[in-house]
């Protein structure tokens, strides 16, 4: 019994008294960054930094920086020249598309908006949704294609800038996720051919990168096809973005697959329900909300992997925002075109990081009572 005493006491020792009830927030704040000789060390440091470089940064950004003029006042300030971001936008958002037809672009970004953001409401999740997306989506098109209602027809290869990102990391996860849970079903199933094919499938398109797709998808894939039969190049994107995109999805849903306990499968077998059926209302319900997380990672990746599309000739977002470097009477200022793409692409990439926090909030067990 002493002995159990003693083991007691050296354990009360070690893990240090309990916390107080009078615990504050000042309190949690300096034992987070002040609770030992390390932890002071480091606050320490981390603040020096920001005391020399916050006033540099806001300095060059705000204060010192030129927000309208020309290119030699610019130079003549030691700030930013923001005057170039003013005067180069257009190139940077909508690269070469027709300048005389930019509304088109600008409408059809309006309208992709307003329906990403009609579905991001939890109380609109409604089939309704679904057939407003069916009527939008070929409205998006028809707006940056033209040659029907009296529009100029305008090329693909015309196609450029944030519209083109917008347009194929859309449809691509759109498109790819119903076919990651098939393969993740078919990986996980019973029948040796479809585990074998999900398998092969899923190991080989990991196996290679993007850039490999994207070139068989454009060089390679002209060759299969009858003579005088062509693809057109940013359909040939969007198919090898789309097959990519599946593969890594699929195992992120299985992994979801795999955590859901077994009793939930003999339930819905007791209750008689089929296999889709199962799948569909008890199955599959709880492993997407498990795996939201890495679902909504795997999403910004591949939103961020659109840039690789320039390797086959496509114009995507990054490439206008540098386009507007080769004018002559504008060289020097890549910092501010570079800052404001990633502006926009922290935007977007953390809207969808906080809205997935918003899901897994609303979809919780406790919010679902």
């Amino acid at each position: 019994m002493s002995q159990l005493a003693g083991d007691f006491s050296q354990a009360k020792d070690l893990i240090g008294p309990p916390p107080s009830q009078k615990d504050t927030v000042a309190l949690r704040l300096w034992r987070t960054f002040f609770g030992s000789m390390l932890n002071s060390a480091i606050t320490l440091v981390c603040a020096i930094m920001l005391v020399w470089l916050v006033p540099k940064l806001v300095n060059w950004f705000l204060l010192d920086a030129t927000w309208s003029g020309t290119a030699q006042e610019c130079r003549q300030a030691s700030g930013a020249c923001w005057a170039f971001v003013r005067e180069k936008a257009r190139v940077m958002i909508f690269g070469v598309y027709p300048a005389e037809e930019l509304w088109r672009p600008t409408l059809m970004m309006l309208l992709f908006g307003l329906m990403v953001g009609a579905s991001m409401v939890k109380r609109l999740w409604r089939k309704e949704l679904i057939y407003a997306w069916a009527a939008v989506v070929p409205v998006l098109l028809v707006l940056m294609a033209g040659g029907v209602f009296g529009l100029a027809p305008v090329p693909t290869n015309r196609w450029s800038g944030l519209p083109v990102t917008l347009l194929l990391s859309l449809f691509g996860l759109v498109i790819a996720f119903p076919l990651a849970i098939v393969l993740a079903l078919g990986r996980r199933s019973t029948m040796p051919l479809i585990r074998m094919l999900s398998v092969c499938y899923i190991e080989l398109i990991r196996g290679v990168p993007l850039i490999s797709l994207l070139f068989m998808a454009s060089v390679i894939l002209p060759l299969f096809l009858p003579a005088g039969t062509t693809i057109d190049k940013l359909l040939r994107a969007q198919i090898a973005i789309i097959l990519f995109a599946a593969a890594y999805l699929a195992e992120v849903v299985r992994a979801g697959l795999q955590g859901i306990p077994r009793g939930q499968y003999e339930a819905s077998d007791s209750l008689g329900l089929t296999y889709w059926q199962s799948m569909r209302l008890i199955i599959l319900p709880q492993a997407l909300k498990m795996v939201i997380p890495p679902l909504v990672g795997t999403f910004i990746g591949f939103f961020k992997d659109t840039t690789l599309i320039i390797i086959v000739g496509l114009f995507d977002f990054l490439f206008s925002v540098r386009a507007p470097l080769a004018d002559p009477n504008w060289l020097g200022f890549s910092t501010e075109a570079y800052v404001f793409a990633a502006a926009i692409y922290f935007v977007f990439c953390y809207t969808m990081s906080k809205y997935s926090q918003y899901l897994e909030r609303e979809l919780s067990p406790e919010r679902q009572r």
